[in-house]
């Protein structure tokens, strides 16, 4: 009977050892699995963190974009205030025709007229 207890510990012996290397193959194959997911995560957030750099600076450009419209609709409302308007055009208009500078007559005229009648 001692023959079968040898047997029985080789046989639990190899069980164990294959057992043993099979974990340390999964452990091996985690790992590997670890460093690839970590360095993919390092190269992930190295090209998130380029974007983000770039898109700050397309957003600084638009602000200083926006900041030049603002200022040229600035200058352009500014000078708007400063010209006539439609309506104030139409009353000078207006006024002119009623005034008609070019059918005044001068007071030679006006002399002339007096004299003509008095002389019929």
């Amino acid at each position: 009977m001692p023959e079968t207890q040898p047997d029985y510990t080789s046989a639990l012996l190899s069980d164990f050892n294959t057992k043993l290397i099979d974990l340390e193959e999964k452990q091996r194959l985690l790992k590997d699995r670890v460093l690839l997911i970590g360095s993919s995560f390092v190269e992930s957030r190295e090209e998130i963190e380029k974007e983000m750099t770039e898109l700050k600076i397309m957003v600084n450009e638009a602000k200083q974009d926006i900041l030049k419209i603002k200022e040229s609709l600035q200058r352009i409302a500014e000078e708007l205030d400063n010209k006539a308007r439609n309506s104030d055009i139409e009353l000078l208009k207006k006024q002119a025709r009623m005034f008609q500078p070019l059918e005044l007559a001068r007071l030679e005229d006006v002399k002339r007229i007096i004299n003509e009648k008095r002389d019929k």
